[in-house]
C-alpha cells in the first residue's frame, strides 16, 4: 500500500469521525482504526491532533488564489462573471457535507479553525472585487465594490451551506444580477 493511501485513509476516517463524534471527543486510535493504519502512523503524518484538523481543512476547502478570476471575467458583464466566479470556486461543488459540518462545530472552539474561516472568507472578498474591477466598464469606488463583494460572497457561503442545513439554496444568479445593478444605480443622497 502506497504511503499517500494510507494518508488519504487516515484524511478521511478523522473527516468521518470529527463529523460524527468531534473533534476532542475522536481519540486518535479511534482515527488509526477506523483508518486501518497503527496508530504510529497517525502521528508520523500528523504529529499533533490538531495537524489533522487543520490539513483536512488546508487541503480539502482551500483558500482559493488570484488564478482563480483568470479566464473568468467577462468585461461588461459584471453578474455573469460572478456567477461564472462561483463556479469556479466551487464552494458548492466541495462533495464534503461532513466537513462542513466539522468546520461549524469546531470553529467555535478551535481557533485555527476560525482563523482558517477568515483567511477563506477574506480571499473571497478580494477574489470578487478583483473580479469586479475587471468586469465593470468605469471605475467603482472603494467602499462600493467592497460592499458589493461581501455582499455576493455571504451568497456564495451561504449557497454552499444550504445542504447542509436542509434548505433550499439561494439564487447565485440572481444574487449576481443584482449585485450588477447595484453597481450601476445612481447614488443615493
Amino acid at each position: 500500500m502506497a504511503a499517500d493511501d494510507r494518508r488519504t485513509r487516515i484524511l478521511d476516517a478523522a473527516e468521518e469521525l470529527f463529523a460524527e463524534d468531534g473533534f476532542d471527543a475522536t481519540p486518535t486510535a479511534r482515527v488509526a482504526d477506523a483508518a486501518k493504519v497503527p496508530k504510529g502512523l497517525v502521528f508520523y503524518y500528523f504529529p499533533r491532533k490538531i495537524d489533522l484538523l487543520l490539513t483536512l481543512l488546508q487541503e480539502r476547502l482551500p483558500v482559493p488564489t488570484t488564478e482563480v478570476v483568470t479566464g473568468v471575467v467577462r468585461r461588461g458583464d459584471p453578474a455573469g462573471s460572478l456567477v461564472a466566479l462561483h463556479r469556479r470556486i466551487g464552494l458548492d461543488n466541495h462533495d464534503s457535507l461532513v466537513l462542513r459540518t466539522i468546520i461549524f462545530r469546531e470553529s467555535g472552539t478551535h481557533p485555527q479553525v476560525r482563523d482558517h474561516l477568515r483567511r477563506l472568507r477574506h480571499s473571497l472578498v478580494e477574489l470578487t472585487e478583483s473580479a469586479l474591477d475587471q468586469a465593470v466598464e468605469w471605475t467603482l469606488a472603494n467602499t462600493l465594490r467592497r460592499q458589493a463583494a461581501e455582499t455576493f460572497v455571504s451568497v456564495m457561503l451561504d449557497h454552499a451551506n444550504a445542504r447542509r442545513a436542509g434548505g433550499v439554496p439561494p439564487d447565485v444568479q440572481g444574487a449576481a444580477a443584482v449585485v450588477a445593478l447595484a453597481l450601476k444605480a445612481p447614488k443615493l443622497a
